[in-house]
């Protein structure tokens, strides 16, 4: 890593400057407990400027069930344009499946990514594959509950859908595993993963087309900007797919990189080995 990412308190400038925003949701825009109103009034302002935004989020739940959750939360319709979620994907994945049984690992709320499509829910000894959502219960519960399952799944060579890849999210003041946990948790034994949504390329390839079908014109990526407070998801999704990112440190890495106050030695020395950021910034702030 070379160079250095400059830190900005106020983001208006940055955003206007490009035509197409991918922003995450969780730890950007909320933290599932509360919204965060000076990162939605700056998407607004944004938008009112000709900025389109796309929210990209790893919900492993198709997006007509995430904006009930914005809404209950008091996100603001206005902030955005559109959303795709790694749910959205999962389904996309699903439906190459056909008339094959699955195994939900995951909480009944996420059972949505299922509606409507050709997928019997079997339990784990008979089913043909996997779609991993979550833990069955994310405030008590480690990766560690899951090793005899997974053990388990391995040995009978099931194919595990990841339909969220983060680790971990920021809940409140409580960080929280995420059906990426066990994802890796499956993938480091040997089992077979398929990782929906970021930092993988078809979710960033979907919010970028629906980008242009609002603006009704190409959006080249050099005038795309993600913004995001995970290093593995947002920061590498970002760089991987080419575009530029906005890095937010109060998310889940805020513990790491200097808390409440910024840090460069210590973002640099985080970062090592990843892309600098095009600017960082505490929290999202027009």
């Amino acid at each position: 890593m070379s160079g250095s990412s400059p830190f900005i308190d106020h983001s208006g400038p940055l955003l206007t400057g490009y035509d197409l925003l991918l922003c995450d949701v969780w730890g950007v825009i909320h933290n599932g407990v509360e919204s965060f109103p000076a990162a939605c009034d700056a998407l607004s302002r944004a938008r009112a400027q000709g900025t389109t935004v796309v929210l990209i989020t790893n919900s492993p739940r198709p997006k007509e069930a995430v904006v009930p959750q914005l809404d209950g939360l008091r996100v603001p319709g206005d902030c955005y344009d559109a959303m795709v979620t790694s749910g959205d994907v999962t389904r996309a994945a699903i439906v190459e499946r056909p008339g094959q049984s699955v195994f939900h690992l995951g909480p009944p709320r996420d059972l949505p990514v299922f509606e409507g499509l050709d997928a019997q829910l079997r339990d784990a000894d008979s089913a043909n594959y996997v779609v991993c959502t979550g833990l069955f219960d994310d405030t008590q519960e480690t990766p560690e509950n899951y090793r005899a399952m997974l053990e388990r799944m391995k040995a009978r060579g099931l194919f595990m859908l990841c339909a969220n890849p983060d680790v971990v999210v920021e809940r409140g003041h409580e960080l929280v595993y995420c059906a990426g946990a066990l994802a890796d948790f499956y993938q480091s034994i040997g089992g077979d993963v398929l990782y929906a949504g970021k930092p993988y390329a078809p979710i960033y390839q979907r919010a970028q087309a629906l980008g242009e079908t609002i603006r009704k014109s190409g959006v080249p990526l050099a005038r795309v900007l993600a913004i995001g407070d995970s290093v593995r998801t947002d920061l590498n999704g970002a760089t991987a797919f080419g575009i530029d990112c906005l890095f937010l440190t109060a998310g889940i890495h805020s513990g790491e990189i200097g808390g409440t106050g910024f840090d460069l030695s210590k973002l640099t020395s985080f970062l090592e080995g990843a892309q600098m950021p095009k600017a960082v910034t505490h929290r999202l702030v027009w």
